[in-house]
């Protein structure tokens, strides 16, 4: 029996408004779907194969993700993959630009608690390097936009914020193995 494929990564283009014109201007948007076919299936195969079945929305993934929560407002994109999410804009350190971000939160108090994992690399994410720099940044859950203040959380409280974190989204925990690394776990105040 084939195995199964793993989550294809897909371009689709977003159009805006009707017509050839709009067609040909349309941008592209990266999306990840989960595709259950044989890795051997073909395009076409898939299409006959889903052709009775209902279509499931793609996963909103990186800068597609963003731009469908900020425009609903989170009403599509603050649940992603049955965990809740905001968009932190950061000040790139280096541009000056600001830089959002979609990511994994939990509350902490009147604060929100976020984790710099980049999925266990060897290095920080870049938005994590950009709350170093300048620790004031800006973030939307739901339909709530907030200043925030972020800071590292330390010792006991970084533990328990963690462990919070790793209930949440229990992924986080086999980051940490595939690392040298401490994983900070971010603190962001609202203002």
């Amino acid at each position: 029996m084939p195995g199964i494929a793993a989550p294809a990564v897909r371009v689709c283009l977003q159009v805006t408004g009707s017509g050839p014109a709009a067609r040909d201007s349309a941008e592209p948007m990266l999306v990840r779907e989960q595709c259950l076919l044989p890795p051997t299936s073909s395009c076409d195969e898939e299409a006959e194969m889903a052709e009775n079945e209902p279509r499931r929305a793609p996963t909103l993934f990186g800068q597609a993700h963003v731009q469908r929560y900020l425009a609903t407002a989170g009403a599509e994109g603050h649940e992603w993959n049955g965990v809740p999410t905001l968009i932190l804009t950061t000040t790139g350190r280096r541009s000056g630009e600001p830089r959002p971000t979609p990511l994994i939160y939990g509350r902490y108090g009147r604060g929100y608690v976020v984790v710099a994992s980049k999925g266990g690399a060897p290095e920080n994410p870049g938005w994590h390097l950009n709350l170093l720099a300048d620790d004031r940044c800006r973030i939307q859950v739901g339909p709530a936009a907030l200043d925030a203040r972020a800071r590292v959380a330390q010792g006991d409280e970084r533990s328990q914020l963690w462990d919070l974190m790793a209930q949440i989204w229990p992924s986080y925990n086999d980051y940490a193995l595939k690392t040298s690394r401490e994983i900070p776990v971010v603190v962001l105040d609202p203002v």
